[in-house]
């Protein structure tokens, strides 16, 4: 066997910002930022911070075939496919086999490496193909929903009281499974994955780490034989098994990976509540399925941050009847026609969308609006709500998907850039900046609402300390007076004329050569003097071409008079 070495995954160093505010800000109400997807939880230890930043570089580390890749395999890494962000939800996908006999019933051709097709393998001698012997295939998109521990914490009864309370004609089914790390344990309710076949966190990563990857784990410690034929696999794979960890240290990777999940914040909402269009949301019968908020296990088992926390992730994780609109792949006590209900929760960045992604093109209005649509296809249990949404007038349309929009987008991030930054202090085409919304008031279904944090009506002072804790380009104070240039910026538009995101009064006077303090004639004697190519700096050059020539002579005449 080969001598397997690897350097440590690596120490991500966690950056810790002490933010000093310039001003005393009059604060009536406070509220916190909501993380960023792919940020860890609010509440965590020093210690699970630790794990939480060691398992994000497990997570991205690119696996080679001497380290346990293989010998078939989809990626790499854990990121390649869960990179939006990376935790989260992604647009590779995988392909599911199988055969659906003649009067009915799946056979998942396990004799033949089914029902996951490995669409890569470290040697050509074990490449995988579908087999002829199937009739059925899909793709399937990465799914991912964040918060992987939140998730996990909710409790079996609630989700069996969801199931329980539904009305009959669109009742899900708990899909119970036994975890894969306890399988001498009791059932637990299914609730990640499209087929809702894992309980827990664990669980999902070690079933990725050997099904995706190929790395045999003590959870899941034998190979995947290479299109079923166990043959092969010593003729591909020279690894001892179990190939984890890695490195040979005392922390595997499963264990690593899991901890970076289970510790992934929820995605943010913005604004947190209040929009006309969750109502009609719960109105068309969305929210029968896609259940807004449970409350975790108050559980003494569960680390502080996982107990007893209010979520809101718009799904209740039963399997669902969705008829055409199924994937026709039997898993376990999964049917064909079945599907977990996705939580809806970031669902502002989810590219594409539906299990096989095909809903990828076009706005996210296009691709919200033909997923409901796709609830309506011949027995599916979403036939009544796709109809009643049909029936909405344009108006009410609009402010559903404004809703659906909501989940997922960052506070502050008018343009929807995923950063905080100059654009979205002065606004654009894509949305209201927060000058634009200062001092106005606003409702949640108001564009300057992604503004209004703490939800009193009016984007303010009250604000603004969390937008700069939330920007995120460099703080300036160019005038030395105690306050953010930013904030001046906002709070008086004037001061920044050519909205560059700098006080007019810290940048030089164009046309000023002399430094005088004033454009005017000796400014241009002083431009004369300098004609011609001139390098830079060159304060003659109001151009920036690197010649002193006409040009900059009527550039000059434009700024005469005082400086400002």
């Amino acid at each position: 066997m080969k001598n397997r070495q690897l350097a440590p995954f690596g120490k991500s160093l966690a950056k810790v910002f002490a933010l000093a505010v310039l001003v005393n800000w009059p604060v009536s109400i406070r509220a916190d930022l909501q993380p960023r997807p792919g940020d860890p939880m609010p509440g965590l230890s020093t210690d699970e911070l630790a794990r939480f930043y060691a398992g994000l570089d497990a997570y991205q580390f690119n696996l080679t075939p001497e380290q346990g890749l293989g010998p078939v395999f989809n990626q790499t890494s854990c990121a390649s496919c869960h990179n939006n962000p990376v935790g989260g939800p992604g647009s590779q996908f995988v392909t599911r086999f199988g055969r659906l006999g003649k009067k009915g019933g799946f056979e998942p051709l396990d004799a033949f490496g089914g029902s996951l097709l490995q669409a890569q393998s470290i040697n050509d001698d074990c490449i995988e193909i579908i087999p002829p012997e199937a009739n059925v295939t899909t793709l399937r998109v990465t799914p991912g929903a964040l918060a992987y521990g939140l998730i996990e914490a909710i409790p079996d009864s609630d989700l069996l009281a969801v199931r329980d309370a539904q009305d009959p004609a669109v009742r899900g089914d708990a899909h119970m499974v036994v975890p894969l790390e306890d399988p001498g344990g009791p059932e637990r309710v299914g609730r990640f994955g499209w087929k809702a076949q894992i309980a827990t966190v664990e669980s999902f990563s070690a079933d990725a780490a050997l099904n995706e990857m190929g790395m045999t784990n003590a959870i899941l410690p034998d190979e995947i034989a290479p299109q079923g034929d166990s043959s092969l696999i010593d003729l591909c794979d020279e690894v001892a098994d179990p190939e984890d960890p890695p490195d040979g240290g005392p922390v595997t990777f499963v264990q690593r990976v899991t901890d970076f999940q289970r510790y992934l914040a929820p995605p943010p909402q913005t604004p947190r509540s209040g929009m006309s269009g969750e109502l009609i949301f719960e109105q068309v019968g969305c929210s029968a399925c896609h259940v807004p908020s449970y409350t975790t296990a108050n559980d003494p088992n569960l680390e502080a941050a996982l107990r007893d926390v209010d979520i809101h992730p718009y799904g209740d994780f039963l399997l669902h009847g969705m008829g055409l609109a199924g994937d026709g792949i039997q898993d376990g006590a999964a049917g064909e026609r079945q599907l977990r209900t996705p939580p809806l929760w970031g669902l502002r960045y989810r590219v594409p969308i539906w299990h096989d992604g095909r809903f990828a093109d076009g706005s996210f209005e296009d691709r919200v609006t033909y997923a409901i649509y796709e609830h309506g296809l011949l027995a599916s249990q979403g036939i009544d709500t796709a109809q009643a949404f049909a029936s909405l007038s344009a108006a009410d349309k609009s402010l559903l998907i404004q809703f659906l929009d909501s989940l997922g987008r960052i506070e502050f991030d008018a343009d929807g850039s995923q950063l905080v930054d100059w654009d979205d202090v002065f606004g654009n085409d894509d949305g209201e900046g927060i000058q634009q919304c200062f001092n106005q008031p606003c409702t949640p279904d108001d564009a300057c609402a992604i503004h209004d944090v703490n939800q009193d009506g009016m984007v303010d002072s009250a604000d603004l300390p969390l937008f700069i804790e939330a920007f995120d380009e460099s703080l300036e104070d160019c005038d030395g007076n105690s306050i953010w240039d930013v904030v001046e910026i906002i709070q008086n538009p004037s001061l920044d004329g050519d909205s560059d995101g700098s006080l007019d009064v810290c940048e030089p006077c164009p046309g000023d050569v002399d430094g005088s303090g004033s454009v005017e004639v000796n400014d241009v004697l002083a431009m004369l003097g300098l004609w011609g190519e001139c390098a830079a700096p060159c304060p003659a050059d109001l151009d920036e071409d690197g010649e002193v020539e006409v040009d900059d002579i009527l550039a000059l005449l434009s700024f005469w008079g005082d400086c400002p």
